[in-house]
């Protein structure tokens, strides 16, 4: 097992990161008028977006097609954060000529609602169903004109300036929240020269698919040490710390063999168990001013339960039949079609808990709470399938199935010993995949001023060729490296 957890630690550190390099200014710019804007390249215009393509088209152009014949169907679900389409589902054009929004190939696609708009769902229509696609009314259509290439306009639509700025026009309450066609139509586009359009546009296609590669071989890394934090805490649990150790079957079907000198118990006999309940909501003096933490079956998604936001009175908990649980103990999700069925948590308080919440107390120098635990969720999946009867659909686990569950159960300190390895362990890679999630983090933001300097003209990249910049360190680029543009405004 540490042999394997150190090639992980190694790969983290193979895994190329973002070099630092310098893009140059243009060389002569003027003022563009438009506050956020600021300056913009010489050569460059700025437009309306309404003047320089159609926004939210009529659908009277079906291109000869008629209403017996079939278009792609995007759902919002289809559309894709920062470009791309699922394109899975048809409709006939007839039953949806009224009440959808009509686009076709070429066109670009942007969500107008909450949080869609902010997290920057929107695409290029391409390959849709004889070239007509349909789609929610919670689209806005640009379709540029002659002078607007459609990739350079893509660009703008998920630049951070476009999306910031239409999120402050939005209008509406809550999660109802839209861009109005105003914004859209008044936008003010930063236009350079057709061909320089095209070739801002080329530079953003090669490095934000640079980009996004790098991103994938992270979330690839983060899979593994997912993979690999399940497989050691399985591995310590069934079979100990002690791979010379002679092995015997353990009858149980999801251990396999174990360890010779340990035993096999059933729950209730190494712990206490129970469930807790919910007290009428409509009797205050049950909540009313209550100092007894509460929990529901949400805690089951923390490492450690270290704090309740529900609290009950004494009254509750005498008249409602709610338990009073004291640490150490496990907490587990006991019902629903949800995830947190079968998960499992450390409580670190007293506290009672709801009907979806059962405790397991382990008996003092009989069981291991953090064993215990690391046990628990390595059954996750098995606890699911048993609780839905081999395909039925109650969906609960009883408390009567946790005690009377057969599990692998070494003497007390190998359980503290196993506990405290898989801690440590488990630490190691948690911080590992902490800190590749921080690099995907700096890696988007870096993504996003890229897009949003290039078409503003606050950085040239002309020049640039099937390379990026040329590093500031002088060290060799190769395709899957990247460099944190410092970003140089054009000479005043």
């Amino acid at each position: 097992m540490k042999a394997a957890t150190a090639t992980l630690f190694d790969a983290v550190a193979e895994l190329p990161d973002v070099p630092a390099c310098r893009f140059s200014p243009y060389p002569a710019c003027l003022p563009s008028d438009v506050s956020w804007l600021g300056q913009i390249p010489q050569g460059w215009r700025v437009k309306r977006l309404r003047f320089a393509a159609t926004t939210n088209p009529s659908n009277g152009d079906m291109g000869g097609l008629s209403e017996d014949d079939e278009a792609s169907f995007v759902p919002m679900e289809a559309l894709h954060e920062y470009g791309g389409m699922t394109l899975e589902q048809t409709r006939v054009i007839g039953s949806v000529l009224q009440g959808y929004t009509h686009f076709r190939d070429g066109d670009i696609v942007v969500a107008k609602i909450t949080p869609c708009f902010e997290n920057g769902k929107g695409s290029i229509a391409v390959g849709l169903l004889n070239g007509i696609g349909f789609g929610t009314t919670e689209l806005h259509v640009v379709r540029p004109s002659a002078e607007v290439d459609r990739h350079f306009l893509f660009y703008i639509t998920i630049s951070d300036a476009f999306r910031k700025l239409g999120a402050a026009e939005m209008y509406g309450a809550g999660g109802q929240k839209r861009v109005p066609d105003s914004f859209i139509k008044d936008f003010r586009l930063p236009l350079p020269p057709w061909p320089e359009q095209q070739t801002i546009a080329a530079f953003l296609d090669r490095e934000t698919a640079r980009i996004d590669s790098l991103v994938e071989k992270k979330r690839r890394l983060i899979d593994l040490l997912r993979e690999k934090r399940t497989a050691l805490i399985s591995r310590a649990v069934t079979k100990g710390l002690n791979p010379a150790a002679p092995m015997k079957p353990s009858g149980i079907p999801w251990v396999g063999e174990m360890p010779a000198h340990w035993e096999t118990r059933r729950v209730k006999y190494v712990a206490r168990i129970g469930n807790g309940s919910t007290p009428d909501r409509e009797n205050v003096d049950y909540w009313w001013n209550g100092t007894r933490p509460w929990l529901n079956s949400s805690v089951v998604n923390l490492e450690e339960v270290t704090e309740a936001s529900d609290f009950v009175t004494d009254l509750a908990l005498r008249e409602c039949h709610l338990p009073h649980v004291k640490p150490p103990a496990v907490l587990i999700g006991i019902t629903g079609e949800g995830k947190t069925r079968g998960m499992a948590t450390l409580l670190a308080f007293e506290a009672t808990i709801n009907q979806h919440l059962a405790f397991i107390a382990p008996k003092a120098g009989v069981s291991d709470v953090g064993y215990l635990r690391r046990l628990f969720n390595t059954i996750y999946d098995f606890l699911r399938n048993e609780s839905d009867g081999g395909g039925s659909t109650k969906g609960a686990i009883t408390c009567e199935q946790l005690g009377n569950l057969q599990i692998p159960h070494p003497p007390h300190p190998e359980q503290a010993a196993i506990s405290e390895y898989i801690g440590k362990q488990t630490a190691r890679i948690d911080q590992l995949s902490e800190s590749v999630q921080a690099a995907m983090a700096r890696i988007a933001e870096y993504r996003s001023a890229l897009i949003s300097a290039a078409v503003t003209g606050k950085i040239d990249v002309r020049a640039c060729g099937a390379k990026s910049a040329v590093p500031v360190n002088g060290s060799h680029q190769t395709d899957d490296d990247l460099c944190t543009t410092e970003v140089q405004p054009c000479d005043t």
